[in-house]
């Protein structure tokens, strides 16, 4: 494997884990909002709240070891990228501040202040349509280049039906994963009130997910034929995707194997994104920064790749150890003991 593919593949595993990590997080503080409204707050509020106090401050390490890197790998991405990223990055800076003052606040008091929450719910929810917009930028067709400067059609950007897709297929993606980890994590917990709702939940978001995930196929193939190609080329590891939603989805309906069924999300997740980022090569932004031309210097590539590695192999553990001591500790996971 040449430096340039296993730079863009460590880069690509990162965003995985931020996909997955940060799905279940924003969707955690939106289901939050959503039963407080409801009434059923005092019922699924306990599985949220265990989750989200030891892990919502290691979310973001995810994409910050991303972005970097992306820069470090392809810094003609940062050039091209500089224009675009202005208004989805400053809003997803924006509401990740939002989202961050929540927890600040609930210390001073306001955690059960109905602004507050509606606030917290709503900013996690938006960051990922915010933050998924580079996806669609990436295909093309809304920067050139012309005498040494960079033009970014805003316009086209929103009148255009692929930026929709991958937006729709962003906070339904969210809602589903964090639903099903959710209902998995309430089975652990044995809160069977709090199982019953979120499981409701899981069900109800997966139907809206696969459809959102056709509606990208249809769009992209009107956007970048290349690439919906390239996509029809590695089907196999799409179909494998839509049999292991099948199996999570089975599962769940018949209230059982709830970790099985979590671990076949990750998986349906898990071919799609990989599938996709495959036939997307060997462009980071299509048609001006490819992986082989962009690349930096080997020496610095090298350097990179080492880091990186060496900074999966940190935070894997990290998150392991994570789940281990709080996540899924027997006494933490029934509410026996709270966090240190």
């Amino acid at each position: 494997m040449s430096y340039e593919l296993l730079g863009i593949t460590v880069l690509w595993i990162f965003l995985f884990g931020y996909l997955i990590v940060a799905s279940i997080d924003f969707g955690a503080g939106f289901f939050s909002y959503v039963s407080s409204i409801t009434g059923k707050r005092h019922i699924i509020n306990n599985v949220i709240e265990r989750y989200l106090s030891p892990v919502w401050e290691v979310t973001n390490v995810f994409l910050i070891f991303f972005y970097v890197g992306l820069v470090g790998f392809f810094p003609d991405a940062a050039y091209y990228y500089g224009t675009a990223l202005l208004v989805p990055g400053s809003l997803a800076t924006i509401l990740l501040a939002i989202r961050g003052s929540y927890y600040a606040f609930s210390t001073y008091g306001f955690k059960n202040n109905r602004v507050y929450m509606f606030l917290y719910g709503v900013s996690g929810w938006l960051i990922p349509a915010a933050l998924s917009t580079v996806l669609a930028v990436s295909e093309g067709g809304y920067i050139t280049e012309q005498g040494g400067s960079i033009t970014f059609a805003f316009g086209k950007l929103f009148t255009n039906i692929y930026p929709y897709s991958v937006i729709l297929l962003a906070l339904v993606s969210v809602l589903y994963i964090s639903a099903m980890f959710l209902t998995y994590y309430a089975a652990k917990a044995e809160d069977s009130a709090a199982l019953e709702v979120v499981r409701k939940y899981a069900l109800f978001w997966s139907t809206p997910t696969i459809l959102a995930s056709l509606f990208v196929f249809y769009a992209i193939r009107g956007h970048n034929l290349d690439h919906f190609n390239n996509m029809v080329s590695n089907a196999w590891m799409f179909i494998l995707s839509f049999l292991f939603f099948l199996i999570a989805v089975f599962c769940v309906w018949k209230r059982r194997n709830y970790g099985w069924a979590f671990a076949c999300v990750v998986l349906q997740f898990g071919f799609a994104w990989f599938g996709y980022g495959k036939a997307h090569l060997p462009y980071v932004l299509y048609p001006y920064v490819n992986i082989h031309d962009s690349i930096t210097n080997p020496s610095m590539a090298t350097a990179l790749i080492v880091v990186f590695i060496l900074g999966l192999l940190i935070l894997i553990p990290s998150l392991f150890l994570l789940l281990r001591l709080f996540l899924f500790d027997a006494n933490y996971v029934k509410g026996n003991k709270t966090k240190a």
